[in-house]
C-alpha cells in the first residue's frame, strides 16, 4: 500500500490538517477528515475504546489518536500503518506504532484481545473478507474486533487515489467501502459473529467476536 507513503497523505499527516480526499476513477470524491485523525480521541471513539479487552491492535491507526488515548487508559496498545509518517506521528503522541501492512506478519499474532478497523480501514485491500479473515488470524480466541462502517448502505470495491484537492495525487490502490447491511454479511462469511450494533456521533459501528 505504498500509496499511503505518499505525498499527498504523508503532507497532510505531518501538518494535521487537509483538504484530502480518495478519488475514484470516474472523479468521485470522499473527504478524508485528517484534523479529526490528528486530534485527540473524541465521544465516538470513546465508545469504542470502552469496548476493548486485553491488548489491543489498531489496524490502519494513522496518526495514532486511539492508540495514545489507549495507553493512556492503561491498555497495552499498538498500531501498525503502511505510512511512515502516520506511524512517526503515532509515537511521537505517546503510542506504540509499527510501520508495516496487516497482511504481513505481525507481533503476538493470535493473542491480541481487540483488534480495530476504524476511520473505514474495514476497506483496507480492497476486499472486506479478506481482510475480516486475516484479523481473526491476529486476535485470540474468544477475542473481538470493533469495526466502524460507512454511514450510508453500500458495499463496494473501487480503485482510488489518494488527491490534496490542488492537483496532487497519489497512486491507483484497491479500497472497499462497506455500511452496516454489507458488513453484517461480510463478518459472517469471514467466520465472525456479531455481537453488538451503535452508532455515535453519527459515525456506526460494529462488534464482532470469535469464538
Amino acid at each position: 500500500m505504498t500509496a499511503w507513503c505518499a505525498d499527498p497523505y504523508a503532507d497532510a499527516v505531518r501538518a494535521g490538517s487537509g483538504p484530502l480526499f480518495l478519488r475514484r476513477p470516474d472523479g468521485w470524491l470522499l473527504p478524508l477528515e485528517v484534523e479529526r485523525w490528528c486530534a485527540a480521541a473524541d465521544p465516538a471513539d470513546m465508545t469504542v475504546l470502552a469496548r476493548c479487552r486485553g491488548p489491543v491492535i489498531d489496524i490502519g491507526c494513522g496518526p495514532g489518536r486511539l492508540v495514545s488515548a489507549l495507553a493512556a487508559l492503561g491498555h497495552v496498545a499498538l498500531g501498525v500503518d503502511v505510512s511512515p509518517a502516520a506511524v512517526t506521528r503515532t509515537r511521537r503522541t505517546g503510542g506504540a506504532a509499527l510501520c508495516r501492512s496487516v497482511f504481513d506478519r505481525l507481533p503476538g499474532e493470535g493473542r491480541w484481545g481487540t483488534a480495530l478497523l476504524v476511520d473505514g480501514n474495514v476497506g483496507i485491500g480492497g476486499d472486506p473478507v479478506a481482510l475480516l479473515a486475516r484479523v481473526a488470524e491476529v486476535v485470540s480466541p474468544g477475542g473481538r474486533l470493533l469495526v466502524e462502517a460507512a454511514p450510508a448502505d453500500v458495499d463496494e470495491r473501487v480503485e482510488v487515489r489518494v488527491d490534496d484537492g490542488r492537483g496532487r495525487l497519489g497512486s491507483l490502490f484497491p479500497w472497499a467501502r462497506v455500511g452496516v447491511p454489507a458488513l453484517l454479511r461480510h463478518a459472517r462469511e469471514s467466520g465472525w459473529a456479531v455481537t453488538e450494533q451503535w452508532g455515535a456521533e453519527g459515525r456506526e459501528f460494529v462488534a464482532l467476536g470469535r469464538w
